[in-house]
């Protein structure tokens, strides 16, 4: 079970307090946003404004709001916990230049984690960087079998796919392509239970203590 954002359904989105939150909970992993600041810090943040409707781009790493953590710090919060790290990407290609930082954060802090983005260019130079990858989708263009060949064939270790896509041959079907399945973001107990029972891998959740209880319920 992966807290979206950290525990946000209890503290404020991808801050260190829900990060923090989110291990003493118990998930077993976190997903967070990186986008670069205008003085190339990462910023852990998913839109690409700033609450006050600053444009991040535009903005220096002194001048983040202090609940914007940068990657390093959010990383430590996170603990022993895998930590999904999703790189933004507004335009294709615009991710590929996050890669070497989060590359450099991700080998100085030295924990598991698994870096993501919708973006296929940003992806694959995250994994030529040596990171461990998974490609995210949203509709996908092609028929699933062609999906996961093509994933696979990339170097990518898993597929994220919007839950409502997911049934349990899907599931099925992706692992005998050799990807691991991590499903995004489902708070309902019924589904969590539906898609643990389907055997995913992981569940990207805001509400680490339901999604929790519903794992703890299926295993009695």
């Amino acid at each position: 079970m992966v807290a979206h954002r950290g525990a946000s359904a209890q503290r404020p989105e991808n801050t260190l307090a829900a990060f923090a939150y989110a291990v003493e909970l118990g998930a077993g992993g976190v997903e967070l946003d990186v986008r670069l600041t205008a003085d190339g810090a990462l910023a852990v943040l998913h839109d690409g404004h700033l609450a006050d409707g600053r444009r991040l781009a535009e903005v220096a790493a002194a001048d983040l709001p202090a609940d914007v953590p940068q990657l390093a710090a959010a990383l430590e919060a996170c603990g022993p916990l895998l930590v999904n790290v999703e790189i933004k990407s507004d335009d294709p290609g615009a991710g590929v230049e996050v890669v070497a930082p989060v590359a450099d954060a991700v080998a100085a802090w030295g924990g598991r984690a698994l870096v993501s983005s919708f973006d296929p260019a940003t992806v694959d130079a995250a994994a030529a960087a040596g990171l461990r990858t998974a490609q995210l989708t949203f509709l996908p263009d092609r028929p699933f079998d062609e999906l996961f060949a093509w994933i696979a064939a990339r170097g990518h270790a898993a597929w994220h796919p919007l839950h409502g896509l997911l049934d349990e041959q899907a599931i099925a079907t992706a692992h005998d392509a050799g990807l691991e399945v991590n499903t995004w973001t489902v708070d309902d107990p019924d589904r969590i239970r539906e898609l643990a029972a389907w055997g995913v891998d992981g569940i990207v959740t805001n509400d680490v203590p339901t999604a929790l209880a519903a794992l703890a319920a299926l295993r009695r």
